[in-house]
């Protein structure tokens, strides 16, 4: 199927005529193509958002409120639709698609209901300032997004539920593994009304789109999710029209279990949090930490929990695990876990890809690695796929040392008895958010974004809102 792209409410090709295909990652089979391109259509796009801007702006805050309801609701009516191509095109199982269309409607559904509870404007005390002085929030404008290809549809209505609810126009840039749900959201956009030139989508080489992005000063925000590399080339770019940039990025999440936590809770929060997505996810652990005592009883738990994981294509029922995402990404794992063994790491569990008739050669087994220590690369390294390094410790202090060591700090997650202590253990870990006896701590209401090398501002809640608005203070001389 051809898809086209969406721009100022036209569906419209490349300049060149160009496309690529987008693949089922469990079969290779063809899903769509897309339309190929850079920096003119982007350019296009950009000055619609900016054409639209001000009548979106002028828009009543519950209009756009509206609007962002209605959208949410026609996910849920289309929630079938969306699920099958969210598999087809990420590999994901059903159950998840079904889950991340779930997780998307509820930024869109919270958005609005933060945005409606926010006061218009602020009067601050004259008696205070002698004189009066207004603060109000201020659209920031056309904001650029990127969207990364693990959860495309989740992290796109992340972002412009608040956008939109502030009346901020956007462009799209999806990734390239994963383009065809954001345009099927864009004809959900279409259907409930959202204004021309307020939503856009342009797919292609993500280089020259990008600085398009940043160099374009009718852009005045850019909101990315993806790898700390990116992020880097993005702040660079930034400098250049002091471009506001919400950034989240990678992270390698430590799992620190303590000796009074319950450790068939803690397999059980490990392998729910960790196989998510088929550890494809920014937030999910990636550094084990157990305490040597209880390190053998806890890797047989979950060794025996791991096993019970089905491996297959996303649109089989029963599937806990699909592929991955590319050939890039199963040999970056390959590679991994070859490092940790030869380092001294002991395989208790998999370490091998997964050979299905007909399928791509894209599936890895569930793999349990023991013996690991900070030099080997899983430990390094963010690892984005089913692998559970675990590593003992002989104190917390030393626990805590090891989840601090590296220069990234988005999640982080503590299992453990007593949950005063818990907190306290957490309040030690440099990172954005920390689960507790909680293996799913990001939430649409929750404020979330990652510390040091993991990101810049905050997703969810209020205080998003805030990140598409900044505040403008008008001071009106005269006497009172």
């Amino acid at each position: 199927m051809a898809y086209r792209n969406f721009i100022d409410g036209d569906w419209v090709d490349s300049d060149s005529g160009r496309t690529f295909a987008v693949l089922n990652p469990a079969d290779n089979a063809l899903v769509g193509e897309v339309p190929d391109c850079g920096a003119s259509e982007a350019s296009r796009a950009i000055k619609a958002a900016a054409a639209a801007r001000l009548g979106f702006q002028q828009l009543e805050r519950s209009d756009r409120t509206h609007l962002l309801r209605e959208l949410s609701e026609q996910m849920h009516v289309r929630r079938l639709e969306l699920s099958d191509l969210l598999t087809a095109e990420q590999g994901k199982p059903r159950a998840e698609s079904e889950g991340e269309i779930a997780y998307a409607r509820s930024y869109l559904d919270g958005a609005a209901r933060e945005a409606d509870q926010l006061p218009l404007e602020q009067p601050l005390d004259p008696a205070e300032t002698g004189k009066n002085v207004i603060v109000r929030p201020t659209s920031m404008g056309v904001v650029g997004i990127i969207t990364p290809w693990n959860f495309p549809l989740a992290m796109l209505a992340k972002k412009i539920g608040p956008a939109f609810a502030q009346g901020c126009p956007v462009v799209v840039k999806p990734a390239e593994d994963t383009p065809l749900t954001t345009l099927l959201l864009a004809r959900l956009c279409e259907e409930v009304g959202i204004p021309r030139g307020v939503f856009n989508v342009v797919t292609g080489d993500p280089s020259l789109i990008g600085a398009e992005f940043m160099s374009n000063r009718d852009v005045r925000m850019v909101s990315f999710t993806g790898s700390t590399a990116t992020g880097r080339i993005l702040i660079d770019g930034a400098s250049r029209n002091f471009t506001r940039l919400l950034l989240e990025l990678g992270g390698h999440a430590p799992f620190i279990v303590t000796e009074d936590a319950d450790l068939d809770d803690a397999v059980s929060g490990l392998i729910a949090s960790k196989f998510r997505n088929n550890g494809q996810t920014c937030v999910c652990p990636n550094r084990i930490l157990v305490p040597e005592a209880f390190e053998k009883r806890f890797v047989a738990l979950l060794e025996a929990g791991m096993r019970q994981l089905v491996c297959g294509r996303g649109d089989r029922a029963g599937v806990d695990l699909g592929p991955l995402i590319n050939d890039r990404a199963i040999e970056s794992v390959e590679a991994q876990v070859e490092d940790a063994l030869s380092r001294g790491a002991t395989r208790v569990l998999g370490g091998h890809r997964l050979k299905f008739e007909g399928l791509a050669d894209r599936f890895y087994a569930p793999t349990l690695l023991t013996g690991c220590t900070s030099q080997m690369d899983c430990f390094k390294t963010e690892t984005f796929g089913p692998v559970c390094p675990v590593r003992s410790y002989r104190s917390i202090d030393e626990a805590v040392e090891i989840a601090n060591e590296l220069p990234c700090g988005l999640a982080g997650y503590v299992w453990c008895g007593d949950t005063e202590r818990g907190l306290s253990l957490a309040q030690r870990l440099e990172c954005g958010i920390v689960g507790i006896n909680d293996a799913a701590p990001v939430t649409a209401s929750t404020p979330f974004g990652g510390v040091r090398e993991s990101g810049w501002g905050q997703e969810g809640g209020e205080v998003v809102l805030h990140e598409y608005a900044p505040t403008r203070t008008y001071s009106i001389g005269g006497s009172l």
